[in-house]
């Protein structure tokens, strides 16, 4: 497990990100548009968590609690983020706003379409002060269409997008796939991907934009060939349990000591090496095609069910790892800590927090040979920050900033 311990706010020179000198604005809440900006950190952006004063974020109570009083996903989540308190429904929270939005580049959003116009903060009104400011807007159904002013979490938007319709048995009822936040996480990552792309237009044009994503959208554009499949033959994929559609034998199979394997068969090359591994090299002339092996789904995923089942996990991995057939145990949490390629990679960072003392959290996924992902801190305390943002940003006296406070705009 990676440390990062030599990350911590005390290190006196951590290394420049890629986005290092791009300023972020994170009014979002949960994790969809916050995802966003955790990448944007991540990377090297300066992010500031704008929240309500009083109980800040919702995702400070979501999940497991800490002896701090802020949640695991908060303090995983809200990682590399500086913490201040504004009430911008308040006028003077709302001019106050305005003037942070003129020295950033960036403002992550996610509340109902028209909410911040209505407080008069929306993004015509915040590109009158900064005109190359790029917004990113996430709400559940996007900021046009009929169901534009509907509520929504992840959960709908994996019902609505079309992937809870594919996620269980065949003969049993529609589950949550894999994860509630699913939706949430690819949100933010389509996010990022769009205020990067917007960064270079602004660089390259010199002209600021808003970004308008639908948390049903994220999954949606995910789900491989089913819109071109129904449009063309009016095709409506089922629900498959873990088998693929297209692909057999492509699926989850026990092992004789009680292990379960995830088995990828995705070419007829790769099978041919499965048929050879289990002895039986024939069964590449019996089904020599997808389509054949499709044909017999049942068939095929018996005969490697039954040569999964009558061996050890160590069997089959060793077996098919020496026949270069992709195979994986399936993982528990308690699994990938104890997993050399987890720790080879430094998948999962330990690091000091200055409220609650060590923490394991999962590491930046890119690795960037020349510009190094960075951690500063875990997830900050409400407003911790108030004091540094408000005054080197805006040039606010600690005796203004406490007066803003004791008025409820901070």
């Amino acid at each position: 497990m990676a440390d990062a311990s030599a990350s911590q706010p005390s290190h006196p020179a951590l290394p420049a990100g890629a986005l290092d000198g791009l300023r972020v604005l994170d009014i979002a809440t949960f994790i969809a548009a916050p995802f966003c900006g955790t990448i944007l950190g991540d990377l090297g952006a300066e992010v500031i968590k704008v929240e309500m004063p009083g109980a800040g974020d919702s995702l400070r109570k979501y999940g497991t609690q800490t002896e701090c009083g802020d949640s695991l996903v908060w303090m995983s989540e809200s990682r590399n983020k500086q913490t201040i308190t504004l009430d911008f429904r308040k006028p003077e929270g709302a001019a106050l706003f305005k003037k942070l939005v003129a020295e950033c580049d960036i403002v992550l959003e996610n509340f109902r379409p028209g909410t911040l116009e209505k407080w008069g903060i929306g993004y015509e009104a915040l590109k009158a002060v900064n005109p190359k400011l790029i917004m990113l807007r996430i709400s559940a159904y996007g900021q046009t269409g009929p169901k534009r002013h509907d509520p929504g979490f992840a959960r709908i938007a994996h019902a609505f997008g079309g992937l809870s319709y594919l996620s269980g048995e065949a003969d049993g009822p529609p589950v949550v796939p894999g994860s509630t936040s699913v939706a949430d996480y690819a949100s933010g990552m389509w996010g990022a991907i769009g205020v990067l792309a917007a960064v270079r237009a602004r660089d390259n044009q010199g002209i600021g934009q808003f970004i308008d994503l639908g948390l049903y959208e994220s999954v949606f554009r995910l789900l491989d060939e089913i819109v071109p499949a129904y449009a063309k033959f009016g095709y409506v994929r089922e629900r498959m349990g873990a088998d693929t559609h297209a692909v057999v034998p492509h699926s989850h199979y026990q092992t004789g000591s009680g292990e379960w394997v995830a088995l990828a068969c995705t070419s007829d090359k790769m099978f041919e090496r499965l048929a050879n591994v289990m002895g039986k090299p024939e069964l590449a002339q019996t089904y020599p095609t997808s389509a054949i092996r499709v044909e017999h789904r049942h068939t095929v995923n018996g005969l490697v069910a039954d040569w999964v089942g009558s061996r050890s996990l160590t069997d089959v991995l060793k077996e098919t790892g020496t026949g270069e057939v992709p195979c994986a145990q399936i993982y528990s949490i308690k699994d990938i800590f104890s997993d050399p390629q987890y720790a080879a990679r430094g998948n999962m960072m330990t690091v000091q927090d200055e409220r609650i003392g060590e923490l394991v959290l999962p590491s930046p996924v890119l690795k960037m040979s020349e510009t190094p992902t960075v951690f500063k801190h875990a997830g900050r305390a409400l407003g911790a920050d108030n004091e540094r943002v408000y005054g080197e940003l805006l040039g606010l006296s600690a005796d203004q900033v406490r007066q803003y406070i004791d008025a409820g705009v901070l």
